[in-house]
C-alpha cells in the first residue's frame, strides 16, 4: 500500500532528485510548529513509516495532536534507524538469535527470516576489568586477559557478524559504546535507501540518551525489545509527555558539566520524569558544548525520564565538523534540518515548542558536588561532603546510612603494604578510577584532570599506593589529546594510568583490592570509599569492599585521591604537605577554565578523531587473529560453560495457549523501594560460595577461571543460578543483606536459587513484592529472564523503573502495580501469604485484576501491559515467541 504522505516527498538536492525526504513544514499545519522537537522525530518517523502495515495514518494524527493526546495513554509505534548493543547484552541477543533460527526451523521455517533488517553496531566494551594499574604495561596486560578469558565468547561474537547481515561488531579495546557512538557511529541525518530522515537508535544499555545531547533522539531498551526492533518491529510506546528543562545563566569558574548533571539529577527525581521524555532549552543550552550536553543526556536512566533531549543546532553542527564527520554529508544534514524545521537556536524563544510542564535551572547556582554513598541522585556539595559522610556513618542502615556504632566512628586498622605502614579508618579512599563514557568524552573534564595532576605533582603531592588509581577512556581520542597535550605523565605519577578501553571500574569490573588493604577492611569493618566518574554507584556495584562509592568529576576523583580520604573539607585542610613541609590546598592547583579551554582548543582537533575511527575496526590484531565459522545455524558446544543454546524456546508451537490465573503462588521475596537490576541480575564477581560457582566448579572450572557474570549471559544456567545472587540484597524475610531467602513449605533458609529449585521442582508457582522504583539502574534483560527461569510468573510492585517492565513484559511475566495509595503495608501483606492472580479471558491495557491469598483477603492490582501490543505479546509469552511464530508462519 502506498504512503498516504506522498505530496510533501520532495528531492532535498534538486540535483539528485532520486534522494528524497518528507518535508514536515509543508503540513501547513500549525501544530507542527508547536511540537517539541523530540515529538518531531517520531512523527517523522510514523509518517515515512506509514502504510497501513507498521504504521496507521490514525497514529500519524495522533503524535501531531500530542499536546491533546499526550494524556490519553495513546499507543503509537516507533521505528528507529538504528541499534546499538554492548557485549554483556549483545552477546546473548546474539543467542537468542542462534536459537531463534533452530527454532524457525523446527517449526518448518525459514531460518535466516532470523536476521537484524537495520543497522546494528557491537562494541565490545564491557569484558575487560582493572586486573593489573600503576604499571606502564598495565593496558596490554590487561587486554591479555580480557582475550584469555573470553575467547569463547568473541569467536561467537565473530560468527554472529558473519552470520547475520547488518550486523557489525566493533573489537575490544576501541572504546566505550556511547562514546564511540558520539565520536564516529551517529550520523545525526540518515541518508539511506534513498531517504533522507533524521537519525534515532535504541540501544541495550540505559546509558543510550548520551547521544541525545548531539540532537539523535536514542533511548535504552531491554535486549529483548531490541531483538524485535532489530528484526522489523515497531517499539509499541504510550505517546509520552515532554517536560521543558529550561537552562538560563553561567556556570561559576570551577564548575564542571559533572556537578551540573549531578544537580540535574537530583532535580528531576525530585520532579518525577519516570516514563517522560525530557527536553531541554533556554539560552543556558548555548553554553554548553555537546560534550556537556551529552554528559548531562548520558545520565538520563538515573533520573528516571526515557529520553533527555537537545535538538541540533550550530553547536551539535561544528562537533560533527570537529569529530572528523565528512563536510559535504555535514552541510547535508544542516540543510535537512533547516528545511524541516528541525534546526535550533536555543537563543530565540519564540522557537520554544509547548511541554507538558516546564522547570527551570540558573546554572549560576551549580556548586562542585559529588553523588553518594549509595546512590546517584544523593547529590552533596563538595564542601559538604565530610560532614554528610560522617553522619551517614552514623545513620540508620540505607540509602544515606551505615549504622556504625559512635564509639567505633574514629576507628583504625594498620596494616603493610610493599613494605610500608599505612592506616585505614572509615571514609579512606581504596578505589580512585577516572572512567565511564559519562565523563571520558568530555575533553574539558579530562584536561582539566591531566592540568590539576601536573599541578600537584609539581607542588609535590603524591598518591598513596596501596589506592587502587586507574585511567579508563572511552576512546582512543582521549588518550591522543592527553599524551599530545603533555599531561599524561603526570597522570602516570599519580597513578592513573590507561588501563584499558571499556566500561570498567563503572560497571564493576575493578578487579581485586590487594589482599592486605582487604583485610584491613574486614578486619575494622570499616566503610571504605570507592570515588569514581561514571555514573552508577548503587550497592555492590564497584566493589564488594567499598560499601561507600561517590561520583565525581575526574579532577575530584584526583583531588580525592590525593587526600586519600573522603573525610576532608578541601577549603579548610590541605590536600597534603610537600617535601619541604608546605601545606597544598585544593584550590592551589585547580586549574582554572580559560585554562582548560585553551588546552582544548589547541589539541582536540578533527585529524585525532579521523586518524583513531579510520581504523577502528581493524586495528586489534588478536581480534583479527581470531577464527570463526560462518555456517547460518550455530552448532553449539555442550561443554561450553559460556555459550548455550536458552530453554526459552523449547516445546513452542505455533499454536497460541491461553494465559491461565496463577494458582496458590508462594512469595519467592519481598522487597523495599530501589531494588536494581545489578540486585536481581549482578554483572561483577561471582561469590565463592554461590550457586553459579559451585555449578562451575562442578564443570570443572577453578574459581580463577569464573570471569563475571556478565560475561557468562550467554549461558543460562549460569545467570540462573546468578538471579538475585548480589550479596547486597536485602530480603524482608532474612534480617541481613545477601542472597538468600525462606523456602516456606520447609521453613529452611536456603539460596535464592536453591529455594527456586525446591518450589519449582514440586509445581509451585512464584511471585515478588517490591516497593517503588523496582528494577532502576542498567537495561540488562537478564534481570527478566533470571526471575523467569526461576518460575517467577508475576512481580507486584508500587512502581517500576521503564526498561525493566518492557523487559518483564518481553518475557511473559506478568507486571503488577498496587492501586494508588495501596502497598503491602497498608494491605497488611507479609509476603507469607499465597497468591492467586486472576487472568480473565479478556484483557485490555492497564486493567484491574483481583488477587487472592489463602489467608481470605481478596483486592485489586493493575495490570501494566500498557498497549495492545505488549498484551499481544503476552498471549504468546513473550516477544521472542511472537517473533518466532511470525517468522515461521
Amino acid at each position: 500500500m502506498s504512503n498516504p504522505f506522498v505530496q510533501i516527498l520532495e528531492p532535498l538536492d534538486p540535483k539528485q532528485p532520486l534522494k528524497k525526504f518528507f518535508n514536515l513544514s509543508k503540513l501547513e499545519d500549525v501544530r507542527y510548529a508547536r511540537l517539541p522537537f523530540s515529538i518531531r522525530v517520531l512523527l517523522e518517523a510514523a509518517i515515512r513509516n506509514c502504510d497501513e502495515f507498521l504504521v496507521k495514518k490514525g497514529d500519524v494524527e495522533n503524535i501531531l495532536n500530542w499536546k491533546v493526546m499526550q494524556h490519553k495513554n495513546v499507543e503509537v509505534p516507533f521505528k528507529p534507524a538504528r541499534v546499538i548493543l554492548q557485549d554483556f547484552t549483545g552477546v546473548p541477543a546474539v543467542v537468542d538469535f542462534a536459537a531463534m533460527r533452530d527454532a524457525v526451523k523446527k517449526l518448518g521455517g525459514d531460518p535466516e527470516k532470523i536476521n537484524p533488517i537495520c543497522p546494528a553496531d557491537l562494541v565490545i566494551d564491557h569484558s575487560i576489568q582493572v586486573d593489573f594499574n600503576r604499571q606502564p604495561d598495565s593496558l596490554q596486560k590487561n587486554q591479555d586477559l580480557e582475550f584469555e578469558r573470553n575467547k569463547e565468547r568473541f569467536e561467537f561474537l565473530k560468527w554472529g557478524s558473519r552470520a547475520f547481515k547488518n550486523l557489525r561488531i566493533i573489537p575490544p579495546g576501541s572504546g566505550i559504546i556511547h562514546q564511540v557512538n558520539l565520536e564516529y557511529l551517529a550520523r545525526v541525518v540518515m541518508d539511506q535507501d534513498g531517504y533522507y530522515y533524521p537519525d534515532s537508535v535504541v540501544g541495550t544499555d540505559s546509558h543510550t540518551t548520551m547521544i541525545d545531547g548531539l540532537g539523535v533522539l536514542g533511548w535504552g531498551v531491554g535486549g529483548i525489545e531490541a531483538e524485535a526492533v532489530m528484526l522489523g518491529q515497531p517499539i509499541s510506546m504510550v505517546l509520552p509527555e515532554v517536560v521543558g528543562y529550561k537552562l538560563v545563566g553561567n556556570p561559576q569558574p570551577l564548575v564542571t558539566s559533572t556537578d551540573i548533571v549531578l544537580t540535574i539529577t537530583k532535580h528531576l527525581r525530585q520532579v518525577g520524569v519516570v516514563g517522560k521524555f525530557v527536553e531541554f532549552f533556554g539560552p543556558g543550552v548555548a553554553q554548553l558544548s555537546i560534550a556537556d550536553r551529552a554528559t548531562i543526556a548520558n545520565m538520563c536512566p538515573e533520573y528516571g525520564a526515557t529520553a533527555a533531549y537537545f535538538p541540533v543546532d550550530d553547536i551539535s553542527i561544528g562537533y560533527l565538523i570537529q569529530t572528523g564527520r565528512d563536510k559535504e554529508k555535514v552541510m547535508c544534514t544542516k540543510r535537512y534540518l533547516e528545511a524541516v524545521g528541525m534546526l535550533r537556536d536555543f537563543k530565540n524563544s519564540s522557537q520554544d515548542p509547548d511541554f507538558t510542564q516546564v522547570v527551570e535551572l540558573d546554572l549560576h547556582t551549580v556548586v562542585p558536588c559529588c553523588s553518594g554513598p549509595k546512590r546517584p541522585q544523593d547529590k552533596v556539595a563538595v564542601s559538604d561532603m565530610k560532614k554528610d559522610f560522617e553522619t551517614c556513618l552514623g545513620a540508620k542502615q540505607g540509602f544515606k546510612g551505615f549504622q556504625i556504632a559512635p564509639d567505633r566512628h574514629n576507628s583504625v586498622v594498620k596494616f603493610n603494604f610493599e613494605g610500608r605502614d599505612f592506616e585505614l579508618a572509615h571514609g579512606s579512599v581504596v578505589i580512585a578510577a577516572i572512567t565511564s563514557c559519562t565523563n571520558t568524552s568530555n575533553p574539558s573534564v579530562m584536561l582539566g584532570a591531566g592540568l590539576l595532576a601536573k599541578k600537584a605533582v609539581e607542588a609535590g603531592l603524591t598518591v598513596k599506593p596501596y589506592i587502587k588509581t586507574s585511567l579508563s577512556p572511552g576512546s582512543g581520542v582521549v588518550t591522543y589529546y592527553l599524551r599530545e597535550s603533555g599531561v599524561m605523565p603526570y597522570l602516570s605519577q599519580l597513578g592513573f594510568d590507561v588501563v584499558g578501553y571499556g566500561c570498567m571500574t563503572c560497571i564493576g569490573n575493578s578487579g581485586p583490592l590487594p589482599e592486605s588493604v582487604v583485610e584491613a577492611i574486614t578486619q575494622g569493618d570499616l566503610v571504605a570509599v570507592g570515588v569514581l566518574s561514571g555514573n552508577r554507584n548503587f550497592e555492590g556495584r564497584v566493589h564488594p569492599n567499598t560499601r561507600a562509592n561517590y561520583l565525581a568529576s575526574p579532577p575530584l576523583v584526583i583531588a580525592y585521591a590525593i587526600a586519600g580520604t573522603i573525610r576532608i573539607d578541601f577549603e579548610k585542610e590541605p590536600l597534603g604537605t610537600n617535601a619541604s613541609g608546605k601545606k597544598i590546598f585544593l584550590k592551589d592547583i585547580w586549574p582554572t577554565r580559560n585554562e582548560i579551554q585553551a588546552v582544548e582548543r589547541q589539541f582536540v582537533i578533527p585529524g585525532m578523531f579521523k586518524e583513531v575511527y579510520q581504523k577502528i575496526e581493524t586495528v586489534n590484531k588478536s581480534w583479527n587473529a581470531l577464527e570463526a565459522p560462518s555456517d547460518k545455524l550455530y552448532t553449539w558446544n555442550p561443554k561450553s560453560t559460556y555459550i548455550k543454546s536458552p530453554p526459552f524456546f523449547d516445546g513452542l508451537t505455533l499454536a497460541l495457549q491461553t494465559p491461565k490465573t496463577i494458582e496458590d503462588a508462594y512469595v519467592l521475596l519481598s522487597f523495599g523501594d530501589s531494588v536494581t537490576t545489578d540486585h536481581i541480575s549482578p554483572a561483577g564477581n561471582i561469590a565463592r560460595n554461590s550457586p553459579a560457582a559451585r555449578y562451575l566448579t562442578s564443570r570443572g572450572l577453578t574459581p580463577r577461571e569464573f570471569n563475571s557474570y556478565g560475561s557468562r549471559r550467554g549461558n543460562d544456567a549460569v545467570m540462573a543460578r546468578g538471579t538475585f545472587a548480589n550479596i547486597r540484597l536485602v530480603n524482608k524475610f532474612i534480617d541481613k543483606q545477601g542472597p538468600q531467602t525462606i523456602h516456606f513449605p520447609s521453613g529452611e533458609v536456603l539460596d535464592v536459587f536453591d529455594a527456586a529449585e525446591r518450589y519449582k521442582q514440586a509445581g509451585h508457582p512464584l511471585i515478588v513484592l517490591a516497593g517503588k522504583e523496582y528494577g532502576a539502574g542498567s537495561s540488562r534483560d537478564w534481570a527478566a529472564k533470571g526471575p523467569f527461569l526461576l518460575g517467577v510468573k508475576a512481580v507486584l510492585a508500587e512502581s517500576y523503573e521503564r526498561i525493566h517492565r518492557s523487559n518483564l513484559v518481553g518475557m511473559g511475566v506478568i507486571p503488577l502495580q498496587y492501586l494508588p495509595g495501596e502497598d503491602a503495608g497498608t494491605l497488611g501483606l507479609t509476603g507469607r501469604e499465597r497468591y492467586t492472580i486472576i487472568i480473565p479471558e479478556k484483557l485490555k491495557p492497564q486493567m484491574n485484576v483481583q488477587i487472592k491469598l489463602d489467608t481470605g483477603k481478596t483486592f485489586q492490582a493493575i495490570m501494566r501491559f500498557d498497549t495492545d501490543v505488549e498484551l499481544t505479546y503476552f498471549h504468546n509469552g513473550g516477544i521472542l515467541n511472537y517473533m518466532i511464530r511470525k517468522m515461521a508462519s
